[in-house]
C-alpha cells in the first residue's frame, strides 16, 4: 500500500494542531498548510469535504536525501492530509518508502524508512 492512514475522533482542527506539535518534536516543520475547501471556494468551486494538506520538512533529512540524489526533490516536501470522510476524521500520508522505492537506491531507502517510521509515529500520536 502506498499510504498510511488512521482514523481519529478529533475534529480536523484538533488533529492538525496535535499533528503539528508532534511533528515539531521530530524536527519537522509545517512549511505550508492548504485548506482545500477554502481554496476551491475562492476559485468559485463548491467542495463540501473538509480537507487540509500540510507540507512538512525536516531540513537535515532533506539535505541528506537531496545530496544523495537530486531527483528526490520531486517528492519533497513530505505531505500529510487531514480530512473528513463519511463523518470520520482521517490523518494520512504517502509512505516515503513507496515514493523513494521508485528511485531504486538502497541508501535512500534506508533514510526513507527512518523518516517513514518517524512520520508514522507522529500520526499515531495525533490520534
Amino acid at each position: 500500500m502506498f499510504h498510511y492512514t488512521v482514523q481519529t475522533t478529533k475534529t480536523p482542527e484538533q488533529a492538525v494542531e496535535t499533528l503539528t506539535e508532534n511533528l515539531k518534536a521530530e524536527k519537522f516543520g509545517v512549511l505550508w498548510q492548504l485548506e482545500m475547501q477554502e481554496k476551491l471556494r475562492e476559485k468559485g468551486v463548491e467542495f463540501d469535504m473538509s480537507y487540509q494538506i500540510l507540507e512538512v520538512c525536516n531540513p537535515v533529512e532533506a539535505k541528506r536525501v537531496l545530496s544523495e540524489n537530486a531527483l528526490i526533490g520531486y517528492f519533497l516536501p513530505c505531505k500529510l492530509a487531514v480530512y473528513v470522510e463519511n463523518g470520520t476524521t482521517r490523518i494520512g500520508m504517502p509512505k516515503p518508502t513507496a515514493l523513494i522505492g521508485l528511485v531504486e537506491n538502497e541508501d535512500l531507502m534506508s533514510i526513507a524508512s527512518d523518516i517513514e517510521k518517524r512520520l508514522t509515529a507522529c500520526v499515531d500520536k495525533s490520534v
